[in-house]
């Protein structure tokens, strides 16, 4: 078991996905476990990015798992095309589900990992029992919507309460946190408990982003030594 690095393509080169896919894919094992896929549709957060065509389009091209973070109002009615697409895990917002109980078995009858994700404003406590029914939580240390922003140090708080009802086995999922996550944040995360990290210009801003994949998994063995993890 090594930690997941999930690099954002946010932060890539949009006329070329397909090589910056393959600019972290890295030698086996060593790469980047997800690609992460921002969809946002100027509605639910105030930014347009990309959509089904262009996940389609990706998944074409690249072998490595997509985590789509869907940023976009009426999750219930468009998140399961990008699961029947191919996606490996697609994650909303629970801001904007309507019924994210049924959302998720939605999710994962069409093939998919079913992910939650929440706001740094939104409180945990009142989804518990929501994501018994998720594969991933994905806690937001930036308000969505764009990349580069500063990490949102307080956010980990809900990350540790996560990892606490993961540990004990009252949810069964995997930790993801998503915003200004770099070298420099990377291990106050880990130590928190996070799982997945999504990366954006921590990678693609690298000189050579499959090895800031692996530089950055590194990080989190390190730091996170009490959990067993090999890089």
């Amino acid at each position: 078991m090594h930690p997941f690095i999930a690099p954002s393509i946010l932060a890539a080169d949009f006329a070329r996905l397909a090589d910056e896919a393959a600019a972290v894919a890295g030698k086996p094992d060593r790469g980047a476990d997800w690609l992460h896929v921002d969809v946002m549709d100027a509605h639910f957060v105030p930014n347009l990015t990309i959509g089904l065509p262009v996940v389609e389009a990706l998944l074409r091209s690249t072998d490595i798992p997509l985590d789509c973070h869907l940023m976009i109002e009426d999750p219930d009615r468009w998140a399961v095309g990008y699961a029947e697409a191919g996606a490996h895990n697609v994650t909303v917002h629970v801001e904007a589900a309507h019924d994210p109980v049924a959302l998720a078995a939605d999710l994962r009858a069409a093939g998919a990992r079913a992910g939650l994700s929440i706001k740094p404003g939104t409180p945990l406590e009142p989804y518990v029992e929501t994501l018994r029914h998720y594969d991933t939580l994905l806690v937001m240390s930036v308000e969505p919507g764009f990349g580069g922003q500063s990490f949102m140090p307080e956010v980990l708080d809900k990350v540790r309460a996560a990892r606490r009802m993961v540990d004990t086995g009252h949810l069964t999922l995997l930790v993801e946190i998503d915003g200004g996550i770099n070298e420099s944040t990377i291990e106050a995360a880990a130590e928190a408990g996070v799982d997945c990290f999504v990366a954006g210009s921590a990678v693609y801003g690298a000189e050579d982003p499959a090895r800031a994949v692996e530089a950055l998994r590194e990080q989190v063995v390190r730091a996170s030594a009490h959990r067993g993890w090999t890089s």
